[in-house]
């Protein structure tokens, strides 16, 4: 039987034997795979419409580009970007998710109802906890070395899983002594944030050690990314394939959503993932 979470404004499925898709919508010029193609409004409500078509769960709008070496954006920039997309989207009938590390933009992003706030710095900036405090919406904490800019240029772990994992729980700590509900906290390891292609992987295998030893469910995003590239040596164009096999391993290691750019061709490899568990 499935279980239900909380996620803002709906009660999502956790499936016993699959995951929630959740589909990539960068809003910015300079995101590693997509940047540029969405940036426009029109096209980028376009895109949420193929991947609603396509049986996307969740769409999950960007501003800034975090690939490795990424230059910051500014505040005005990022909401001129995103909130335009979240008030087209918020009522098309699926989760609406924003990734943003910035308290102001969450904010916005709350009141305008948005279901998920994603913070790839883990909700760590001043401000960023009682911006989200009060609200419904799911939260997402998620494990970044250092920043974008400097992230990528000397990853160093003594024990890459039991050092996510601790920062993850100090984090789940920080929200809930807050009085935030456990009930809507999610975790990402961050795939490629401050780590080598060994520590990715490792960090794969030790997704259902985390979800167990946590207590919450776990996020996965490791679609297009170098991890994929260094296993197939294949450019970021032609990295779906290894994207989806990287997608069905996070969810056989416990994850429950994963976070993709591929979503007609993940949904499909998750409908097969189900049936035959």
């Amino acid at each position: 039987m499935r279980q239900t979470i909380p996620f803002g404004r709906f009660n999502l499925p956790l499936h016993p034997a699959g995951a929630l898709v959740m589909g990539i919508l960068n809003v910015t010029p300079d995101s590693f795979s997509d940047g540029g193609q969405h940036a426009s409004l029109e096209f980028a409500i376009a895109h949420a419409e193929q991947m609603i078509e396509q049986g996307v769960d969740i769409i999950d709008i960007g501003g800034e580009s975090s690939r490795p070496g990424a230059p910051a954006v500014t505040l005005e920039d990022e909401l001129r970007r995103v909130m335009p997309v979240v008030y087209a989207l918020r009522d098309c009938g699926k989760a609406i998710s924003v990734d943003t590390y910035k308290p102001a933009v969450m904010r916005e992003a709350v009141l305008a109802g948005v279901d998920m706030i994603n913070d790839i710095n883990g909700f760590r900036a001043e401000g960023a906890i009682a911006a989200v405090r009060d609200s419904d919406c799911a939260l997402c904490i998620m494990h970044m070395r250092g920043e974008p800019a400097t992230m990528q240029e000397q990853p160093d772990y003594t024990d890459v899983v039991s050092e996510v994992t601790e920062f993850l729980r100090e984090r789940i700590a920080a929200l809930t002594g807050a009085g935030i509900d456990p009930g809507r906290i999610w975790i990402d390891p961050g795939f490629g944030f401050g780590k080598t292609v060994e520590h990715n992987y490792a960090l794969i295998k030790a997704g259902r050690r985390m979800v167990e030893e946590l207590g919450v469910p776990l996020l996965a995003g490791l679609s297009r990314k170098s991890m994929i590239g260094a296993v197939t040596g294949k450019p970021v164009e032609q990295r779906m394939a290894g994207s989806i096999g990287g997608a069905l391993a996070a969810v056989a290691h416990g994850a429950q959503i994963v976070r993709v750019h591929d979503v007609a061709e993940t949904v499909d490899a998750l409908k097969v993932w189900q049936a035959a568990n």
